[in-house]
């Protein structure tokens, strides 16, 4: 069971998002619980801890926090990523969505797919710095990554 069964957001602190922001959270977090594939490999010969897990992702010290437990709530995992090397990808994000809101709102089908289509290639490549970030601390697949990044954008610092 190598999976995410619960996740929180730790956002004590930050503002609140947008309406449009925070609709993005709720289906980046829906579809997350709906499937996903998170496991924390073995360390030090010992076995890797079997899932599933209960994530809480937050700020500490400016810095993304990963805090991995079991159901139970026994401790797993926690490791800290900086947000330097998902700068780029946030900002480029969050523009491309307020673009796309805005589109959605009075722009044809066929404009509002094109930049739904570049909406999806910023958000692929924070999932692949985010794949990149974990590597060694937790293994996720490319769909799993890219709901996490949407997470991840909400809580970096702008």
């Amino acid at each position: 069971m190598a999976r995410i069964s619960h996740i929180q957001l730790d956002t004590g602190g930050l503002p609140a998002p947008s309406p449009e922001i925070e609709q993005e959270r709720k289906v980046a977090i829906y579809d997350l619980l709906e499937d996903n594939s998170f496991n924390i490999p073995g360390r030090d010969g010992q076995p890797a801890p079997e899932g599933p897990f209960a994530l809480t992702l937050g700020v500490r010290d400016r810095r993304l926090v990963f805090d991995t437990e079991t159901e139970s709530g026994a401790k797993v995992a926690e490791f800290h990523l900086s947000f330097g090397p998902f700068r780029q990808a946030v900002k480029d994000y969050f523009q491309i969505c307020e673009s796309y809101f805005e589109a959605v709102k009075k722009l044809p089908p066929s404009q509002i797919e094109a930049i739904d289509m570049a909406r999806r290639g910023i958000h692929n490549e924070g999932a692949r710095i985010l794949q990149e970030r974990l590597e060694g601390k937790a293994e996720i697949d490319i769909d799993t990554a890219r709901r996490l990044f949407t997470l991840v954008a909400v809580l970096a610092p702008r």
